[in-house]
């Protein structure tokens, strides 16, 4: 699933900073207001992580596959590698079809005459 347009990622200080005002005693919402944490619910989730795992629990790298990266000259050798496959395997299958069918084999045929 694709990120919300506009999310983003806060760095671990940010984060840890956030949970000590709360722990001061400022509520989550004044948190985000003071810090400039766009969703409020995002304290919320830092301080339970925090609770169950500790500070491993605020340094989880992100779910999901990561980007492929690969570069444009690698990208079109790729294609033009699958393109040149899959010609020669058509060519084969098509020989195939002809052979099945006798078509374009070399043997005559006898015809009848009475």
């Amino acid at each position: 699933m694709a990120r919300k347009k506009g999310s983003s990622d806060y760095p671990l200080e940010l984060k840890l900073e956030a949970l000590k005002l709360v722990e001061d005693g400022l509520t989550q919402a004044e948190v985000t207001e003071r810090l400039g944490i766009r969703d409020p619910k995002r304290v919320k989730n830092w301080l339970w992580a925090y609770r169950r795992e500790g500070i491993l629990g605020l340094k989880k790298p992100r779910r999901g596959r990561p980007p492929k990266r690969e570069n444009t000259e690698a990208y079109i050798r790729r294609l033009e590698m699958e393109n040149a496959l899959l010609k020669k395997f058509h060519t084969e299958l098509h020989k195939e079809e002809l052979a099945k069918r006798n078509i374009g084999s070399s043997t005559s045929t006898e015809k009848n005459t009475k």
